[in-house]
Order: structure tokens, then C-alpha cells, then sequence
């Protein structure tokens, strides 16, 4: 009877693929998504009778609509949407087909646009907090575009089979870099297996310990091999290079992203476009990436521009193109180029800034502080900073670049005695 009993209580608390569990912890279905709004019901009844509305009541609405809006999912259990990656998907198509009617109009959308994501952008820096606004756009952008040339661009003729496949494999083997960089930027994590105490007083790391400084030993020793370094300068060093959001010591290098609220080895920064850490694990694909999309980019644009402008060069075919908007489909061809092109070069302005940080060993991050601290020595307006700590040379800082995903250190050291 007892496992009677227990197995309809597994059943029961299986869900199916349209239910959920709300915010406040109960059992939801996502055809009642309309029923039990106290919180609008509230909201719209002040504001009928002119009343101030409560501090939280927007909040409050806002928290019920994002938790209630899901899609069924045939694993159990309905899933929910983030609604950042919606306006991407709504605005993109329509204000570029808006840009296509007139060349007014284009002027218009494609000075806004950037200048729109731009806001958002610091809107949402400002916060500190997790967005999939960016990922949703590029990744839209980068559909949306190849859809468009297979639609349009290559009905015409001008563009053969060949030309198409080249794209077509640009476009998965962008895609294919972006999912590894999304894998994971190298996390710190704390090392459970030396910690043998719940209060904050651990014993000091014996002089072997390979998790010290990244893995390497850099304190002098004497004849007999025993460390010159004082319990004093440790404890210093533990003190700086300890988070207390994470709980654990950072090694050299690594810092604290509040945006995904971990450390991360080696952070380079916070990418919004693939809303996730640049770090030691994922540096060299997310380089990958960046190169591989504006190649696709870079070719995709010029096949297009011999498309619709046949007669013009290649270069000048941008800022002059005559009758381009007698015909819509050629106006929106043309337009996509140009929003491919402003894409373009903004990633391309990326992909400058990471090859010379790369070539001097210095991460964004560092770059920054070094520029705040004036400790650095800084060159053509700050596009290229040398912080003169790390830097072994050009070829040397390639070599190390290029292999430190190999060299991922394991969990974080243990912090010796703070008291």
C-alpha cells in the first residue's frame, strides 16, 4: 500500500507539458494565464479613479506577466520566455522593410536603430543585469540576413550555387563557434577538498600546493627549498584576491563579473552579444567567432552589392547606387546590406581591440583599470594599452594565448587565515 501510495504521489506531482510552477510555488496551468491578476486588476482600478498608484504595483504586474508567459514543452512542464529576445524579432524585419520604401526613410531607421540599441545597451549596463536582448538580435540578424539572400539575392542569377554554399557554410560554422564559446568561460570554483572547517580560519597552503598563483611558483627559495614568503604576505594576497560574493580566492588575473555573478579566470569582459563571460576557457573561440562572422559578413555583403549595383565598384556602391529603389526587392536588398555593413563594422572595431590587447597580454579588463589607475601607458586614443605586466613579447604573448585553454586551473585555492 505504501508504494501504492508513493508512486500516485510521483504521478500527481509530474507535470504535464502545459503546467507549471508559479512564483509563489503552486501548481499553474498556461491556458489560466488570464485568471487570478489581483495585481493589474489593482493597478488598472487606481488609475481609473485617479489614485497613486502603490511603489511595487508595476513591479508586481510585470513579475506575474513574465512568469506566466510559457510555452508548452513535451519534456513536462511549461517553459518560460524571456521577453527580451521578442523585440528583436518584431522590430528588426519591420524597420528594415520600412527603410526599403525610400531612401529617406532608410536614412532615418538606419541612424535610430543603432542609436536605439545603443541606449538599451547602457540602459541595461547601468543595471547590472542579464539580458537576451543582444544574443537575440545578433542571432536574428545573422538568420534574417541569410534568409533574405536566398529569398531575393539568389533567384536572381548573379549568385551561383557555389557563392551560396560558401555562405551557407560561413553561417554554420559561425553558429558552431558561437554554441562552444557559450560553453563556458572558466568558472572558479572553491576547492571543497582542502577546506576543513565552516568558519573562515583554514590552515596555511603548503608550499607544494599547485593551485597557488594559476599553478605556478614564483616566491624565492633558499638552499634547503623552503619558501621565503611570510605567513604575512599570504595572508595580504589572500585578502586582495578574496571574493565575497563567491566565497572563494581568485588566482591572478581572474575577477568577479557582477553581471553573471561569478569569478571567471582571466576575465576579459562581459560580452552582451552572446550574453556570457569572455574568459580563459572560451577567449580563443569567442576570437573565432568574431572572425569567422565577418568573414561571412564581409563576402555576403559584396555578393549582394554586385547584385543589385552591377554597375558600380564594389567600394562606392554603398554611397551610389542609381535606381536601386525602383524595384522593393533590390531597395531591400540594398538596405540589409547597408544594416549588414553598420553590423560590421562595430564587430570589426571588436575583433582590432581583442588582437592588440592579445598581442600586448592584457585583457579589456585590465586595460580599463590600468586606464583609471593611469598605470598604464595608453596610444592612439586608448586603442592600444600597455600595462607592462604580463607582455613577453608579441610572439610570446600569441603562444600563451593560444595554449591557455589548455592550462585551465582546478578549483580556487583555500583562503589562509583573514583573522
Amino acid at each position: 500500500m505504501k508504494k501504492r501510495a508513493k508512486k500516485v504521489l510521483e504521478e500527481e506531482e509530474t507535470l504535464c507539458c502545459c503546467e507549471y510552477v508559479n512564483r509563489h510555488g503552486d501548481r499553474s496551468h498556461v491556458g489560466a494565464c488570464c485568471c487570478d491578476c489581483e495585481d493589474l486588476d489593482d493597478a488598472c482600478d487606481r488609475f481609473l479613479k485617479r489614485e497613486p498608484q502603490k511603489p511595487e504595483s508595476l513591479s508586481q504586474v510585470a513579475a506575474v506577466f513574465s512568469d506566466r508567459f510559457r510555452v508548452p514543452w513535451l519534456w513536462g512542464g511549461a517553459r518560460k520566455v524571456d521577453l527580451t529576445i521578442i523585440p528583436p524579432l518584431i522590430l528588426l524585419p519591420v524597420l528594415l522593410r520600412l527603410a526599403a520604401l525610400h531612401f529617406l526613410l532608410g536614412m532615418v531607421v538606419l541612424t535610430a536603430l543603432p542609436g536605439l540599441v545603443l541606449w538599451y545597451y547602457y540602459f541595461t549596463h547601468r543595471k547590472k543585469g542579464q539580458t537576451l536582448f543582444f544574443l537575440s538580435l545578433a542571432l536574428f540578424s545573422l538568420s534574417y540576413m541569410y534568409y533574405l539572400f536566398i529569398t531575393e539575392v539568389f533567384p536572381t542569377g548573379d549568385v551561383g550555387t557555389v557563392q551560396l554554399t560558401l555562405i551557407s557554410v560561413g553561417v554554420v560554422l559561425t553558429l558552431v563557434a558561437l554554441v562552444h564559446t557559450k560553453r563556458e568561460p572558466g568558472i572558479v570554483r572553491l576547492n571543497h577538498e582542502a577546506v576543513h572547517s565552516t568558519v573562515t580560519y583554514y590552515s596555511p597552503l603548503p608550499d607544494r600546493d599547485p593551485t597557488v598563483n594559476g599553478g605556478r611558483q614564483d616566491v624565492m627559495t633558499n638552499r634547503t627549498g623552503s619558501s621565503e614568503q611570510t605567513g604575512d604576505e599570504l595572508k595580504e594576497s589572500n585578502r586582495r584576491n578574496w571574493c565575497p560574493a563567491c566565497k572563494v580566492v581568485r588566482p591572478p588575473r581572474a575577477g568577479h563579473c557582477r553581471i553573471c555573478g561569478v569569478c571567471v579566470l582571466r576575465l576579459d569582459h562581459h560580452c552582451v552579444w552572446i550574453n556570457s563571460c569572455v574568459g580563459q576557457a572560451n577567449h580563443r573561440s569567442f576570437l573565432l567567432t568574431l572572425i569567422l562572422f565577418l568573414l561571412t559578413s564581409l563576402y555576403g555583403i559584396s555578393l549582394v552589392l554586385q547584385s543589385v549595383c552591377p554597375q558600380q565598384h564594389l567600394f562606392t556602391a554603398l554611397l551610389y547606387c542609381p535606381g536601386v529603389y525602383n524595384q522593393y526587392s533590390t531597395a531591400l536588398c540594398f538596405t540589409c546590406a547597408w544594416y549588414s555593413s553598420i553590423v560590421t563594422g562595430g564587430l570589426l572595431h571588436l575583433l582590432v581591440v581583442q588582437v592588440i590587447n592579445i598581442s600586448y597580454n592584457v585583457t579589456e579588463r585590465e586595460a580599463r583599470v590600468a586606464l583609471r589607475d593611469k598605470t598604464a601607458r595608453s596610444a592612439y586614443w586608448g586603442l592600444i594599452v600597455d600595462t607592462g605586466t604580463y607582455s613577453r613579447g608579441f610572439r610570446d604573448n600569441w603562444a600563451e594565448f593560444m595554449t591557455m585553454g589548455e592550462k585551465l586551473s582546478a578549483p580556487s585555492p583555500v583562503p589562509t587565515d583573514f583573522v
